[in-house]
């Protein structure tokens, strides 16, 4: 057990997910008072003691899957026939192991019907041995088996085959055709599962854990590729954009208040030191004058960075709701103010839509601008910076080799509290072909690769920097 729990831990590390020795120690003894007989109690202490953030476990459920959650692979056809089993269909199905697809889809069928997981296992194991194709010491690929199996168990006819059992064409209400699809679509995932269980449990046995891990590793949301995300990825970073931005507003909040003492009190000063003999021991210091932060936030929308923006979009709209003061600008080949669409209470997904058809983003060839559109920024809303705002500009630095307008961005750094710059791309590829990046870097107090949610963290963080500490950084 020690040793599958030390290659559990160090899978957890390489996918992501911080665990320290102590922690590690923690899960040991944890496990010695915990009931091992079922699978889940295990995973409920090692998730309990190892897993800190909800947005892991995923990734943590895939991997204890691999080490603790499989039972003994089954044995092959071969072996089966050799100890007297009787094949797959044994136990009163009616058939044996090389009555082909069709039979063995019809005892699958039948025991998914009858609930009968004891059966289903052994029919699963002979479809495997019939269908995968596996062969000790080859590489892992078990969604290649597992798809090989599925398609000549043929998945969908399954679906059709159980809607009809089910009574799917004599449904009386669309709730009741609901229920019944519903119904007929678990008892197909339970076969798709099974088959994954199957292969992968023969995997481990061949393999090792720790190799067949590598393979079914899931990626943490954090590490998420914002620029290429699924439909499905983006709504989960957009669940995780709202307490980030709720940090970044409080940080630097608090950082105004806990900043600078103001300056020097002369007046102040030389009283107190009446008392000294006219020594300036204590030197007296106007309060700094206490704001709230503001926030100016420009993002390029342009269709190479659509699903950037997306992102970009989400935090601002998630930072309009914890502040006062938050002016949001879209621009591609022209700059549009578009905070009315992201306001506390507004639907996001809505939002959008009405920004793309509404919004006086496009003024010529739809092709990034930043030049005309920092010009635009800087003629049309110049009041919207001031020296209380933190300004956050996203986009790749794209221009399409025209006028980068560099002097209206350093205009606005010069009025504003700081500037920051989060671009998706690789900094490999800044300044490469028409990318204006280092030009525009010499007004950033920050400039900050962002294309995950692990990034944006690490930008938080160094936004509530204080300014002489955070100047010029580039990461």
């Amino acid at each position: 057990m020690i040793d599958s729990l030390s290659g559990f831990v160090a899978e957890l590390r390489e996918i992501g997910i911080p665990v320290s020795m102590v922690e590690a120690i923690d899960a040991a003894i944890a496990i010695e008072h915990t009931d091992l007989s079922k699978a889940d109690n295990l995973r409920a202490t090692l998730g309990a003691t190892l897993v800190k953030n909800s947005r892991h476990y995923p990734a943590f459920d895939a991997a204890f899957d691999v080490f603790f959650g499989l039972r003994l692979a089954s044995p092959t056809g071969t072996d089966r026939e050799r100890d007297g089993d009787g094949g797959p269909f044994a136990a009163g199905s009616g058939g044996g192991a090389g009555s082909g697809s069709d039979e063995i889809s019809d005892a699958i069928l039948r025991a998914l019907l009858a609930g009968d997981h004891d059966a289903l296992r052994r029919l699963v194991a002979a479809a495997v041995d019939m269908y995968a194709g596996m062969q000790p010491g080859r590489p892992v690929g078990g969604r290649y088996y597992a798809y090989r199996v599925l398609r000549r168990l043929d998945s969908d006819q399954l679906m059709v085959r159980l809607l009809v059992a089910l009574g799917a064409a004599h449904t009386e209400s669309e709730l009741e055709d609901r229920t019944v699809h519903a119904s007929a679509e678990e008892l197909v995932d339970q076969m798709r599962s099974e088959v994954e269980r199957e292969i992968t449990s023969r995997l481990v046995a061949d393999r090792g854990a720790a190799q067949v891990a590598a393979t079914r590793r899931m990626p943490l949301i954090e590490d998420t590729n914002l620029v290429h995300a699924t439909r499905t990825e983006i709504e989960e970073v957009e669940r995780a954009i709202a307490p980030l931005a709720r940090k970044l507003a409080t940080r630097l909040s608090q950082q105004r208040r806990h900043g600078e003492k103001g300056r020097l009190d002369v007046r102040r000063t030389i009283r107190r030191s009446l008392s000294h003999g006219g020594v300036l021991l204590e030197p007296q210091f106007k309060k700094p004058r206490k704001s709230k932060p503001e926030f100016v936030v420009l993002c390029d929308v342009s269709g190479s960075m659509a699903t950037f923006a997306r992102f970009t979009m989400q935090l601002a709209y998630a930072i309009s709701s914890e502040l006062s003061k938050v002016r949001v600008f879209a621009f591609i080949d022209g700059l549009d103010e578009v905070t009315e669409y992201f306001g506390p209470g507004v639907d996001f997904a809505e939002a959008l839509m009405s920004m793309s058809s509404e919004a006086d983003l496009v003024r010529s060839d739809g092709h990034s601008d930043y030049g005309r559109s920092f010009r635009d920024m800087w003629e049309n809303y110049a009041d919207a910076v001031t020296s209380k705002s933190t300004v956050i500009v996203t986009g790749d630095a794209r221009n399409n080799y025209r006028d980068p307008g560099s002097e209206y961005l350093d205009r606005i750094a010069e009025r504003s509290r700081a500037l920051f710059w989060l671009n998706p791309e690789p900094r490999r590829f800044w300044d490469t072909g028409d990318s204006v990046m280092s030009r525009y870097a010499q007004a950033c107090d920050a400039i900050d690769q962002v294309r995950t949610l692990r990034q944006l963290e690490r930008f938080v963080e160094r936004a509530a920097l204080p300014a002489a500490r955070r100047s010029r950084l580039v990461s």
